[in-house]
Protein backbone atom coordinates (compact mmCIF):
# COMPACT_ATOMS: atom_id res chain seq x y z
CA UNK A 1 0.00 0.00 0.00
CA UNK A 2 1.43 3.38 -0.87
CA UNK A 3 0.18 6.82 -1.53
CA UNK A 4 0.00 8.78 -4.95
CA UNK A 5 -0.66 12.50 -5.09
CA UNK A 6 -0.44 14.60 -8.25
CA UNK A 7 -1.06 18.39 -9.55
CA UNK A 8 -1.32 19.69 -12.84
CA UNK A 9 -2.05 23.21 -12.90
CA UNK A 10 -4.35 24.99 -15.03
CA UNK A 11 -4.25 28.57 -13.93
CA UNK A 12 -0.84 29.99 -13.63
CA UNK A 13 -2.12 32.10 -10.77
CA UNK A 14 -1.55 29.03 -9.09
CA UNK A 15 2.24 27.90 -10.01
CA UNK A 16 4.01 30.24 -6.63
CA UNK A 17 1.51 27.72 -4.69
CA UNK A 18 2.63 24.32 -6.44
CA UNK A 19 4.83 23.00 -3.34
CA UNK A 20 2.44 24.53 -0.65
CA UNK A 21 -0.47 22.18 -2.22
CA UNK A 22 1.47 19.25 -3.46
CA UNK A 23 3.53 19.00 0.13
CA UNK A 24 0.00 19.08 1.82
CA UNK A 25 -1.45 16.73 -0.32
CA UNK A 26 1.70 14.33 0.18
CA UNK A 27 1.47 14.79 4.24
CA UNK A 28 -2.68 13.68 4.08
CA UNK A 29 -1.21 10.09 2.57
CA UNK A 30 1.19 9.35 5.86
CA UNK A 31 -0.62 6.12 6.55
CA UNK A 32 -0.14 4.59 3.34
CA UNK A 33 3.18 5.01 3.21
CA UNK A 34 5.68 6.05 6.05
CA UNK A 35 8.57 4.53 4.77
CA UNK A 36 9.51 7.21 2.91
CA UNK A 37 8.56 10.09 0.43
CA UNK A 38 9.29 11.82 -2.55
CA UNK A 39 8.34 14.80 -5.11
CA UNK A 40 8.80 15.42 -8.56
CA UNK A 41 8.42 19.06 -9.32
CA UNK A 42 8.37 20.87 -13.01
CA UNK A 43 9.11 24.14 -12.72
CA UNK A 44 10.16 26.86 -15.37
CA UNK A 45 12.13 26.53 -18.65
CA UNK A 46 15.25 27.97 -19.53
CA UNK A 47 16.01 29.16 -22.95
CA UNK A 48 19.58 27.78 -21.81
CA UNK A 49 20.04 25.57 -19.29
CA UNK A 50 19.12 21.75 -18.19
CA UNK A 51 19.28 20.25 -14.47
CA UNK A 52 20.34 17.35 -13.14
CA UNK A 53 18.92 16.67 -9.73
CA UNK A 54 21.78 14.63 -7.94
CA UNK A 55 21.77 13.08 -4.71
CA UNK A 56 24.43 11.45 -1.92
CA UNK A 57 24.46 9.51 1.49
CA UNK A 58 27.75 11.57 2.17
CA UNK A 59 26.69 15.00 0.36
CA UNK A 60 29.08 16.98 3.04
CA UNK A 61 32.07 15.74 1.31
CA UNK A 62 30.73 14.81 -2.61
CA UNK A 63 29.21 17.91 -3.12
CA UNK A 64 32.35 19.88 -1.72
CA UNK A 65 34.41 20.96 -4.76
CA UNK A 66 32.37 19.10 -7.27
CA UNK A 67 31.76 22.32 -9.44
CA UNK A 68 35.55 23.02 -9.52
CA UNK A 69 36.79 19.42 -9.89
CA UNK A 70 34.11 19.44 -13.18
CA UNK A 71 35.76 22.28 -14.67
CA UNK A 72 39.41 21.58 -14.11
CA UNK A 73 39.63 17.83 -14.91
CA UNK A 74 36.61 17.62 -17.72
CA UNK A 75 36.25 21.95 -18.62
CA UNK A 76 32.34 21.76 -17.89
CA UNK A 77 31.12 24.90 -16.91
CA UNK A 78 28.42 23.71 -14.17
CA UNK A 79 26.61 25.53 -10.98
CA UNK A 80 25.09 23.90 -8.23
CA UNK A 81 22.65 25.03 -5.96
CA UNK A 82 22.51 22.63 -2.56
CA UNK A 83 19.29 21.36 -1.00
CA UNK A 84 20.00 18.82 2.21
CA UNK A 85 21.38 15.28 0.29
CA UNK A 86 20.18 16.48 -2.84
CA UNK A 87 22.10 19.39 -5.33
CA UNK A 88 20.49 20.99 -8.81
CA UNK A 89 23.40 21.19 -11.10
CA UNK A 90 22.66 23.47 -14.47
CA UNK A 91 24.73 23.32 -17.23
CA UNK A 92 24.27 24.19 -20.97
CA UNK A 93 21.55 21.66 -22.96
CA UNK A 94 24.76 20.46 -25.02
CA UNK A 95 26.33 19.15 -22.44
CA UNK A 96 24.52 17.34 -20.18
CA UNK A 97 25.14 13.75 -20.62
CA UNK A 98 28.96 15.07 -20.45
CA UNK A 99 28.22 16.26 -17.10
CA UNK A 100 26.37 12.91 -15.80
CA UNK A 101 29.02 10.62 -16.83
CA UNK A 102 31.74 13.04 -15.27
CA UNK A 103 30.21 12.76 -11.95
CA UNK A 104 29.87 9.06 -12.09
CA UNK A 105 33.82 9.13 -12.86
CA UNK A 106 34.42 11.87 -10.12
CA UNK A 107 32.23 10.80 -6.97
CA UNK A 108 30.77 7.13 -7.32
CA UNK A 109 28.64 8.05 -4.12
CA UNK A 110 25.98 10.39 -5.72
CA UNK A 111 23.51 9.17 -7.48
CA UNK A 112 21.45 10.77 -10.27
CA UNK A 113 17.90 11.85 -9.15
CA UNK A 114 16.63 13.30 -12.12
CA UNK A 115 17.44 15.41 -15.53
CA UNK A 116 15.93 17.81 -17.73
CA UNK A 117 14.70 20.99 -18.53
CA UNK A 118 12.11 21.18 -16.39
CA UNK A 119 12.12 18.37 -13.73
CA UNK A 120 13.86 18.62 -10.02
CA UNK A 121 12.85 14.92 -7.81
CA UNK A 122 13.68 15.09 -3.99
CA UNK A 123 13.18 11.81 -2.03
CA UNK A 124 14.40 10.34 0.98
CA UNK A 125 13.77 7.97 3.53
CA UNK A 126 11.23 9.24 6.54
CA UNK A 127 7.59 10.32 7.15
CA UNK A 128 6.70 12.28 4.13
CA UNK A 129 5.99 15.34 6.65
CA UNK A 130 9.66 15.22 7.47
CA UNK A 131 11.19 14.86 4.31
CA UNK A 132 8.67 17.83 3.02
CA UNK A 133 10.26 19.99 5.19
CA UNK A 134 13.52 18.66 4.78
CA UNK A 135 13.92 19.90 1.24
CA UNK A 136 11.30 23.48 1.78
CA UNK A 137 9.15 21.57 -0.82
CA UNK A 138 6.62 24.03 0.34
CA UNK A 139 8.60 26.86 -1.56
CA UNK A 140 8.71 25.21 -4.99
CA UNK A 141 7.05 26.61 -7.80
CA UNK A 142 5.86 25.33 -10.76
CA UNK A 143 3.22 24.24 -13.58
CA UNK A 144 2.83 20.52 -12.31
CA UNK A 145 4.28 18.05 -9.93
CA UNK A 146 3.52 14.91 -8.58
CA UNK A 147 4.45 12.88 -5.38
CA UNK A 148 4.34 9.55 -3.93
CA UNK A 149 4.33 7.76 0.16
CA UNK A 150 5.97 4.52 0.26
CA UNK A 151 5.28 1.41 1.70
CA UNK A 152 7.82 -0.76 0.86
CA UNK A 153 6.63 -3.88 -0.52
CA UNK A 154 9.25 -5.23 -3.55
CA UNK A 155 12.78 -3.66 -2.23
CA UNK A 156 14.21 -2.62 0.55
CA UNK A 157 13.49 1.19 2.51
CA UNK A 158 16.24 3.02 0.61
CA UNK A 159 16.18 6.27 -0.67
CA UNK A 160 17.37 4.65 -3.99
CA UNK A 161 13.93 2.60 -3.40
CA UNK A 162 11.75 5.77 -3.03
CA UNK A 163 9.52 7.14 -5.72
CA UNK A 164 9.68 9.21 -8.28
CA UNK A 165 11.96 7.31 -10.48
CA UNK A 166 13.37 9.14 -13.72
CA UNK A 167 14.95 7.00 -16.59
CA UNK A 168 14.39 9.37 -19.29
CA UNK A 169 15.11 13.65 -19.98
CA UNK A 170 12.09 15.17 -17.94
CA UNK A 171 10.37 11.72 -17.28
CA UNK A 172 9.47 10.52 -14.07
CA UNK A 173 6.66 7.60 -12.70
CA UNK A 174 5.18 6.82 -9.44
CA UNK A 175 3.26 3.79 -9.00
CA UNK A 176 1.00 1.83 -5.91
CA UNK A 177 1.15 -1.73 -6.52
CA UNK A 178 3.37 -4.88 -7.85
CA UNK A 179 4.89 -5.86 -11.01
CA UNK A 180 4.83 -9.71 -11.39
CA UNK A 181 7.41 -9.38 -14.17
CA UNK A 182 9.43 -6.55 -13.31
CA UNK A 183 12.74 -9.14 -13.20
CA UNK A 184 12.10 -10.52 -16.89
CA UNK A 185 11.46 -7.30 -17.83
CA UNK A 186 14.64 -5.77 -16.13
CA UNK A 187 16.92 -7.74 -17.93
CA UNK A 188 15.04 -7.16 -21.58
CA UNK A 189 14.98 -3.50 -20.74
CA UNK A 190 19.16 -3.55 -19.72
CA UNK A 191 19.65 -5.41 -23.16
CA UNK A 192 17.98 -2.86 -24.75
CA UNK A 193 20.77 -0.20 -23.57
CA UNK A 194 18.34 1.52 -21.05
CA UNK A 195 19.75 2.32 -17.22
CA UNK A 196 17.95 0.58 -14.22
CA UNK A 197 19.90 1.03 -11.29
CA UNK A 198 17.95 -0.46 -8.46
CA UNK A 199 15.75 -3.35 -7.77
CA UNK A 200 12.24 -1.83 -7.65
CA UNK A 201 9.74 -2.52 -10.08
CA UNK A 202 8.26 0.82 -10.56
CA UNK A 203 11.36 1.81 -11.61
CA UNK A 204 10.93 -1.21 -14.03
CA UNK A 205 8.03 0.37 -15.38
CA UNK A 206 9.54 4.01 -15.92
CA UNK A 207 12.16 2.72 -17.82
CA UNK A 208 9.77 0.58 -19.71
CA UNK A 209 7.59 3.40 -20.40
CA UNK A 210 11.26 5.35 -21.46
CA UNK A 211 12.11 3.19 -23.99
CA UNK A 212 8.71 2.83 -26.02
CA UNK A 213 8.37 6.53 -25.75
CA UNK A 214 12.52 6.45 -27.15
CA UNK A 215 11.11 4.10 -29.86
CA UNK A 216 8.96 6.56 -31.28
CA UNK A 217 5.70 5.87 -29.30
CA UNK A 218 3.79 8.75 -27.64
CA UNK A 219 3.21 8.66 -23.40
CA UNK A 220 -0.06 7.74 -24.50
CA UNK A 221 0.56 4.60 -26.79
CA UNK A 222 3.41 3.68 -24.22
CA UNK A 223 0.59 3.58 -20.91
CA UNK A 224 -1.63 1.65 -23.12
CA UNK A 225 1.17 -0.86 -24.23
CA UNK A 226 2.18 -0.92 -20.49
CA UNK A 227 -1.54 -2.89 -20.17
CA UNK A 228 -0.19 -5.51 -22.08
CA UNK A 229 3.32 -6.24 -21.18
CA UNK A 230 3.49 -5.22 -17.28
CA UNK A 231 1.92 -8.30 -15.38
CA UNK A 232 0.78 -7.21 -11.92
CA UNK A 233 -1.20 -4.79 -10.02
CA UNK A 234 -0.50 -1.15 -10.71
CA UNK A 235 -2.09 2.61 -10.82
CA UNK A 236 0.88 4.83 -12.77
CA UNK A 237 1.34 8.35 -12.22
CA UNK A 238 3.55 9.53 -15.25
CA UNK A 239 4.88 12.98 -15.19
CA UNK A 240 6.26 14.28 -18.50
CA UNK A 241 7.84 18.41 -19.72
CA UNK A 242 4.43 18.51 -20.87
CA UNK A 243 1.83 17.55 -18.85
CA UNK A 244 0.65 14.47 -16.42
CA UNK A 245 -1.14 10.86 -16.84
CA UNK A 246 -2.59 8.25 -14.85
CA UNK A 247 -3.53 4.68 -15.93
CA UNK A 248 -4.88 1.91 -13.89
CA UNK A 249 -4.43 -1.93 -14.85
CA UNK A 250 -7.40 -3.94 -16.01
CA UNK A 251 -8.69 -5.14 -12.56
CA UNK A 252 -8.22 -1.81 -10.88
CA UNK A 253 -8.04 -2.91 -7.71
CA UNK A 254 -5.53 0.00 -6.13
CA UNK A 255 -7.41 3.27 -5.56
CA UNK A 256 -8.12 6.27 -7.19
CA UNK A 257 -9.56 9.75 -7.24
CA UNK A 258 -9.57 12.46 -9.89
CA UNK A 259 -10.58 16.02 -9.56
CA UNK A 260 -10.82 18.67 -12.28
CA UNK A 261 -11.74 22.15 -11.97
CA UNK A 262 -10.45 25.38 -14.49
CA UNK A 263 -7.50 25.84 -12.29
CA UNK A 264 -6.14 22.40 -11.97
CA UNK A 265 -6.34 18.70 -12.52
CA UNK A 266 -5.23 16.44 -9.42
CA UNK A 267 -4.77 12.77 -8.35
CA UNK A 268 -4.85 11.13 -5.14
CA UNK A 269 -4.99 7.91 -4.08
CA UNK A 270 -7.97 8.70 -1.77
CA UNK A 271 -10.00 12.03 -1.42
CA UNK A 272 -9.00 13.47 1.65
CA UNK A 273 -5.62 14.02 -0.42
CA UNK A 274 -7.90 16.66 -2.59
CA UNK A 275 -9.88 18.33 0.03
CA UNK A 276 -7.87 21.24 0.87
CA UNK A 277 -7.12 22.37 -3.01
CA UNK A 278 -8.55 26.04 -3.52
CA UNK A 279 -12.49 24.82 -5.05
CA UNK A 280 -12.44 21.13 -4.47
CA UNK A 281 -16.28 21.45 -3.32
CA UNK A 282 -17.24 22.28 -6.85
CA UNK A 283 -14.87 20.14 -9.01
CA UNK A 284 -16.13 17.52 -10.84
CA UNK A 285 -14.72 13.94 -9.11
CA UNK A 286 -14.30 10.56 -10.70
CA UNK A 287 -12.71 7.29 -10.14
CA UNK A 288 -10.50 6.67 -12.98
CA UNK A 289 -11.59 3.75 -15.90
CA UNK A 290 -9.36 0.68 -15.89
CA UNK A 291 -7.19 0.73 -18.86
CA UNK A 292 -7.85 4.04 -19.64
CA UNK A 293 -5.07 6.64 -20.50
CA UNK A 294 -5.48 10.10 -18.99
CA UNK A 295 -3.38 12.64 -19.65
CA UNK A 296 -3.29 16.62 -19.46
CA UNK A 297 -0.53 19.07 -21.21
CA UNK A 298 -0.05 22.67 -21.61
Amino acid sequence: MCGIVGLFLKDKLLEPKLGVLLAKMLITMTDRGPDSAGIAIYGSKNALYSKLTIQSDNADHDFLKLTTDLSSEFGLDVTLERNNTHAVLSVTHDKIDLVRDAIAKLRTGIRLMSSGEKIEIYKEVGLPQDVSQRFGLSLKTGSHGIGHTRMATESAVTTNGAHPFSTGPDQCLVHNGSLSNHNSMRRKLRREGIRIDSDNDTEVGAAYLTWKMKGGATLEEALKASLDDLDGFFTFVVGTKEGFGVVRDPIACKPAVLAETDQYVAFGSEYRALVDLPGIETAHVWEPEPSIVYFWSH
